[in-house]
């Protein structure tokens, strides 16, 4: 079984440990929480300095099954005492020791000062891990509870010499199938405890494994994307649209409804029919659709504090189970949109309002007014972070987007972020001034139509050359929008190869240039009779240079880009490393960029010949 394989790879690993410092850990209390899907592990660490050189840092160590289902880590010191005593969180990384092994994952936290000789530090520490919890059985029937395991270590795993510690493990209740007993041991009610054990040396390590019953929801957000859109005249759009699944035990066998309804909490214990989500107060024009349509199974209720928004799916989610659908509301502006130091800046929420959620991949756009500028973001953790650029009603250059990204969320993220820019209020005039001027020049226009007599005799020559000139421009035009749906498939071709380096899924990018040939050929055979209707036509002889020039252009265009294309597949078939596949496509992208650059102005002159 796969557990056992990694606690054998911890074993071996912990062997040949060094040990790093003459800390010690006079008294450790762990505790474990698995009553849901996210599993919690508070450690309250007493830490001492034997030696007598000052110590500024203290090492955390995880296995490495652990490290990488990590979503949160925070180290924290109590400062203070009685009513004045306050948490201060410590900064954490990742460190790399000398002489370690390859299956632990070392955290270094810093001291708020140096630890000297015989002193004394408490820490606090908060690990939160995802996808921690196996199912198993990996496959249930529609009538049986969902039966989990969790794997840790009876012992404190630590590069230092533990004097004394203890470790409780909470269940969501007292349904058990096994748990690993070793001296010390003793269960009551829904926790089992370990220990105290006493002189524990560096890195001990003591395998535990507990099978329980954990009917909780295993909601896990696959993708979210949550847009919040600022209007200045008063409110601040959400739309939220969820790609949902159940993260538990695969249901095996038919789904019974009429059992389900008869008995939903036997029939479908590992199940879950509903999910709350916390939205701020004073959320107004709430709704809750998929892609069929709006979904009734809804209930909203509020007060001045809060507003609650229970959320039923079409139907029951069983393990593995898929829903996708959009939440939206409204809040005023005032409660999320201040001032300070002359910019504007809006205080909103990160995560994810619906209780114990798991987000896979989290992705927060904030959409700015049209003219916004001198834009910048404060985020308590690291993200990701992007500039995108939205067109809406009246919109001429686009209101700027700020994206913020990150993966594997759980609940502890839900902290606020703020997003500062500076507007000019005049900008708010901006979309009613076009609205008047537009109506007003459309009723001139009507007036000059109705007064004017603008009729042409057909047979005239100059009836004629208008028509010739017509079709000049109707095939320009054409050509126009062949060439820019050619540029569309080039930046396809180049967002296929981002995707190559975020993924490197090789297979999707080849399938990416194979669509791209086939769309670029039937685009040549559309522009050849365009082309040469403007070649033999006289009222096409001042643009037909630059026409021959942009279509010369952007075939040299397609062959360098082709070539670059072929380059970095072929590199990553190699499994060449980054800065070697930058480096051979270097001069590429120089050239790429000058004649897209070419291309572009081209299109522009012809617009205005």
């Amino acid at each position: 079984m796969g557990f056992r394989f990694e606690f054998f790879l911890v074993l071996i690993s912990i062997l040949s440990a060094p040990v790093l410092s003459d800390l010690i850990l006079s008294k450790v209390d762990r505790r474990i929480d698995l009553t849901s899907q996210v599993v919690r592990i508070a450690s309250t660490l007493k830490v001492e300095n034997t030696g007598n050189d000052v110590v500024s840092e203290v090492l955390l160590a995880f296995p490495d099954h652990q490290a990488k289902n990590m979503a949160y880590l925070k180290a924290a010191s109590n400062v203070g005492k009685g009513r004045s005593k306050t948490s201060v969180s410590l900064s954490v990384k990742v460190v790399h020791p000398k002489g370690m092994p390859p299956a632990l994952t070392l955290y270094s936290v810093t001291l708020p000062k140096g630890l000297g000789k015989k002193e004394s530090f408490t820490l606090d520490i908060l690990a939160v891990l995802t996808h921690s919890l196996q199912p198993f059985p990996e496959e249930i029937t529609q009538a049986d509870a969902q039966l989990v395991m969790f794997q840790d270590s009876a012992y404190y795993l630590s590069p230092y010499e533990t004097k004394i510690q203890s470790l409780s493990v909470v269940l969501p209740s007292a349904r058990y199938e096994f748990y690993t007993k070793i001296h010390n041991t003793k269960v009551v009610d829904s926790e089992i405890r370990y220990g105290p054990y006493e002189n524990l040396p560096p890195f001990s390590y003591s395998p535990i494994v507990v099978h329980f019953e954990n009917n909780q929801p295993f909601a896990v957000a696959q993708r979210l994307v949550r847009e919040i859109e600022i209007s200045h005249w008063g409110n601040v759009q959400v739309t939220e649209d969820y790609d949902i699944v159940h993260g538990g035990a695969q249901i095996k066998g038919g789904f019974s409804r009429i059992d389900y309804q008869a008995r939903p909490y036997v029939r479908g214990a590992s199940s879950f029919r509903h999910l709350i989500a916390r939205l701020p107060p004073r959320a107004h024009s709430v709704y809750y659709r998929d892609q069929i349509g709006n979904i009734s199974t809804s209930h909203l209720r509020g007060d001045s504090k809060k507003t609650e928004l229970l959320i039923e799916p079409r139907y029951p989610m069983f393990g593995g189970w898929k829903t996708s659908f959009t939440v939206g509301y409204g809040l005023p502006l005032r409660d999320f949109l201040f001032e300070s130091e002359g910019k504007r800046f809006l205080n909103f929420s990160f995560g994810c309002p619906m209780d114990g959620v798991v987000i896979d991949d989290l992705i927060v756009k904030v959409v700015l007014p049209e003219g916004s500028k001198d834009i910048s973001v404060s985020v308590p953790f690291p993200v990701m972070q992007l500039q995108e650029i939205k067109y809406s009603h009246l919109d001429i250059v686009g209101r700027p987007v700020v994206v913020l990204e990150k993966t594997n969320v759980v609940p502890e993220y839900n902290l606020h972020f703020q997003v500062y820019y500076k507007f000019n209020n005049l900008s708010l005039l901006r979309e009613p001034m076009m609205l008047v001027f537009g109506f007003f020049f459309l009723f001139v226009a009507c007036i000059v139509y109705m007064h004017a007599d603008m009729s042409i005799s057909k047979s005239s020559a100059s009836y004629l050359a208008k028509l010739q000139w017509d079709e000049v421009q109707a095939a320009v035009q054409q050509v126009q929008n062949n060439m820019n749906r050619c540029l569309a498939v080039h930046d396809k071709l180049e967002a296929s190869l981002r995707d190559l380096s975020r993924t490197g899924d090789v297979q999707a990018c080849k399938a990416a240039r194979k669509a791209a040939d086939g769309l670029l050929k039937e685009l040549s055979k559309e522009l050849k009779p365009l082309l040469g209707f403007l070649q033999s036509s006289p009222q096409a002889a001042q643009l037909w240079p630059k026409i021959q020039e942009l279509v010369g252009k952007e075939k040299e265009l397609q062959e360098k880009l082709m070539l670059k294309h072929s380059t970095v597949v072929d590199s990553y078939e190699k499994k060449s490393g980054g800065r070697e596949i930058e480096n051979r496509v270097a001069s590429h992208q120089q050239k790429l960029t000058a004649l897209r650059q070419e291309v572009d102005d081209l299109l522009d002159i012809i617009s205005e010949i």
